[in-house]
C-alpha cells in the first residue's frame, strides 16, 4: 500500500465507500465498476471484517489496515495482558499500533516508532480516529531515535519492542539477533535508558535461551489463546527483582512461578485408573515447562504425567483450570486391535485424536485403527513409564 493509497483512504468519500460496504463481498466489491476504487475499498472491507474479533476497536473506528500489518499485529486481547505503566513508554516498533495502544491507556505519554513511512502514517490517522491524543508516531529507525533520545538525556519508564520477525524476501526468523531491530546489540543502550525493558518473542523462541539473553532479572511469559501460543514476552530490568516464569490463558486466567522455588510437596505415587477426569495442559504451561508445578499448587491431587503430560484427577477443580478438561470414559493399556475391533462394533469411523509421549502420529495411528482423523468421538493417547494407555474422553465445559 502506497501514501497516495493511505490519504485516499482517508477522504470522506472513500471513508464513506468502505463504511457503506462493510457487510458485502470484498470479491463482489472489487469487481463493482460502478464504485471509485474498488479494488482499495474491497481491501479494506476485507481486512475489517477479518478485524471485527482481533481488533475491535479498530473495526469500530474503521481504522485503516494495510494487510501486512493486520498479519503482524497482536489482538487487542493479548495486547491489554502488558499491564505496565508510568509516565513515558517508547515503543520501538509501532506497526498497525495495537500494542502502543493498549500501553497508552496506563502511560502519561507515548512515542511509537515506525521506519515504514506507510505504515506511520496509516498508525497516525488511526490513532487519531481513536481518540489516542497522547501518542506520538516517529517515523525513524529505532536505532537512530534512542541515539537522538540519548543524545537529548531523556529516559523513558518502559521501552517495549516486538521486533520484526519477517526479512525482506519473507522468511520468518526466530533468532533476536536477525530481527529489526536487533535488541540484543541495543540492550546496552536500552539499560541507560530505562528501568524496564519488554520484549515480544517469537511463540517459538526457547524460554530458557531468553533467560540466558536477558538474564536472572528478567521474567518470561507465555499468552495463549484457544490452544494456541500466542506471545512470549520478557521483562527484564530493575523493576524485576525475582526471576519468574508465567503463563497466561485468555478468558481462563493466569499463573507464575519463581524460576529457583520448590514445588510444594504433594503426594506423587503411581499411576492407578481409573481417574475421573483428565486435563490436557494449555500449550502455554507447556511453553514455559511448568505443568508440573502448576499441578502442585493449582491440583495437588492430580497426577501429572511425566514432560508436561496429561493431569489425571478425581474432582473438579475450584476454579476454571489452565488447559481442556474432559470426563474420562475409559482408560485403557492401549491394545490396537482389541480398540479397532471396538471402533468397528460401535460404528466408529472418525475421532478426535490427542497424543503425548506416543510412539505413533494422529495420521499412522489412525491409518493403524482405520479411522479418520476428527470427529465422532475424541481419543487420548499417551506412555506413562513402560505402558501406552488409550482414554477415551467426553468434553466438559466450566
Amino acid at each position: 500500500m502506497t501514501l497516495e493509497e493511505i490519504r485516499l483512504l482517508d477522504t470522506p468519500a472513500l471513508r464513506d465507500a468502505v463504511d457503506a460496504n462493510l457487510e458485502r463481498d470484498p470479491n463482489a466489491i472489487a469487481l463493482d465498476k460502478r464504485l471509485p476504487h474498488a479494488a482499495l475499498v474491497a481491501t479494506q472491507v476485507k481486512y475489517l471484517q477479518r478485524a471485527r474479533r482481533k481488533l475491535p476497536t479498530y473495526f469500530a473506528a474503521r481504522a485503516i489496515i494495510p494487510s501486512l500489518a493486520f498479519e503482524q499485529a497482536s489482538s487487542e486481547a493479548a495486547a491489554a495482558c502488558k499491564t505496565w505503566s508510568g509516565n513515558r513508554c517508547i515503543d520501538l516498533t509501532c506497526g498497525l499500533g495495537v500494542d502502543t495502544l493498549a500501553l497508552s491507556k496506563a502511560f502519561g505519554e507515548v512515542i511509537s516508532i515506525e521506519r515504514d513511512a506507510v505504515v506511520a502514517e496509516t498508525a497516525r490517522i488511526n490513532f487519531a480516529r481513536m481518540g489516542a491524543t497522547n501518542i506520538t508516531v516517529v517515523n525513524d529507525t529505532a536505532e537512530v531515535f534512542l541515539q537522538r533520545f540519548a543524545a537529548e538525556g531523556r529516559t523513558a519508564d518502559l521501552i517495549y519492542a516486538d521486533p520484526d520477525r519477517r526479512s525482506d524476501t519473507g522468511r520468518k526468523l526466530v533468532l533476536l539477533e536477525e530481527c529489526r531491530p536487533d535488541i540484543r546489540a541495543l540492550l546496552p543502550l536500552l539499560r541507560q535508558l530505562t528501568p524496564r525493558i519488554a520484549v515480544k518473542l517469537s511463540p517459538l523462541f526457547d524460554v530458557a535461551e531468553a533467560f540466558r539473553i536477558f538474564g536472572d532479572r528478567s521474567r518470561v511469559r507465555a499468552i495463549s489463546q484457544h490452544g494456541e501460543c500466542k506471545e512470549l514476552l520478557v521483562e527484564t530490568g530493575d523493576a524485576v527483582t525475582v526471576p519468574a516464569v508465567g503463563v497466561t490463558v485468555l478468558d481462563r486466567g493466569e499463573a507464575w512461578f519463581a524460576t529457583g522455588e520448590t514445588p510444594p510437596d504433594r503426594p506423587v505415587g503411581p499411576f492407578e485408573p481409573p481417574y475421573r477426569y483428565l486435563l490436557m495442559p494449555d500449550v502455554a504451561l507447556r511453553k514455559t515447562r511448568t505443568t508440573e508445578r502448576y499441578a502442585a499448587t493449582a491440583l495437588p491431587d492430580a497426577f501429572a504425567a511425566p514432560d508436561d503430560g496429561y493431569l489425571f484427577l478425581n474432582r473438579l477443580p475450584d476454579r476454571p483450570p489452565l488447559g481442556r478438561l474432559f470426563e474420562i470414559r475409559s482408560c485403557e493399556r492401549f491394545d490396537p486391535a482389541r480398540l479397532k475391533r471396538s471402533l468397528r462394533e460401535r460404528g466408529i469411523r472418525s475421532a478426535e485424536l490427542h497424543l503425548h509421549r506416543f510412539p505413533l502420529g494422529a495420521a499412522a495411528l489412525a491409518r493403524h485403527l482405520g479411522i479418520r482423523e476428527g470427529g465422532e468421538v475424541c481419543l487420548a493417547f499417551t506412555g506413562i513409564g513402560d505402558t501406552l494407555w488409550a482414554i477415551e474422553l467426553k468434553t466438559i465445559t466450566l
